[in-house]
């Protein structure tokens, strides 16, 4: 399923390397096809290692974390505790809603900086929430990877030792699988094999190349 393509275009006097933003529900193997796509030699910003160096410990964002959600999501050696915050945030929208006004604008900043440096035929920026937190606005290309979501909740429960019952909050907390599916340019099905998904990998590669060569050119 695909959008039609430019809709998330910057503006046109914005000089910077051509993006596909990668992105993706929970489990559906985002990671899996960034490495597929490093491999071939192209630069992968990855926000979720962003956002995990943003919430570092001692940084200026932690500090608003436990000032927002109390010293209980803090470790003894003040990092955070990520299981912790994530059931509450998981479990109450406006949390959530709380947590990305400290981590995203950061992220954003952090984003633009690795992207700035990285060059490359052209860039993955991997963006779980994509569609949810504006981003898309910042990519040329929305790429999307895809599975059914029995399989999302599968993945999730035998990765993140998560129950049934909160797996399937994690999921409800996001977009929907066919509005995501309804954003997107290009689609990597990632319910088969991985040879079948580094075969389509390999594909779009080649189309992004071009796509990017043009938009040099």
């Amino acid at each position: 399923m695909q959008a039609q393509p430019g809709t998330s275009h910057p503006t046109p006097a914005e000089q910077r390397t051509w993006r596909v933003g990668l992105t993706g529900g929970i489990a559906s193997g985002k990671s899996a096809v960034a490495d597929m796509f490093a491999q071939l030699g192209v630069p992968v910003i990855d926000t979720d290692l962003i956002a995990r160096e943003v919430v570092s410990r001692g940084s200026q964002a932690l500090q608003e974390i436990a000032a927002a959600f109390g010293a209980e999501v803090l470790l003894p050696d003040g990092s955070l505790d990520r299981p912790r915050l994530r059931k509450i945030v998981f479990s109450e929208p406006a949390r959530r809603k709380q947590l990305e006004a400290i981590t995203h604008p950061r992220i954003r900043v952090a984003m633009e900086a690795q992207c700035r440096q990285a060059g490359g035929p052209y860039q993955v920026v991997v963006v779980p929430l994509l569609i949810e937190s504006g981003l898309q606005q910042r990519v040329d290309r929305v790429l999307v990877v895809d599975c059914p979501e029995e399989l999302q909740l599968e993945r999730l429960m035998m990765r993140d030792g998560e129950s049934a019952t909160h797996a399937k909050k994690v999921l409800a907390a996001q977009v929907g699988r066919a509005a995501r599916l309804a954003r997107a340019d290009d689609v990597v099905d990632n319910s088969g094999s991985l040879a079948d998904t580094r075969r389509r990998v390999t594909e779009l590669d080649a189309v992004y190349r071009e796509l990017s060569r043009r938009h040099s050119g």
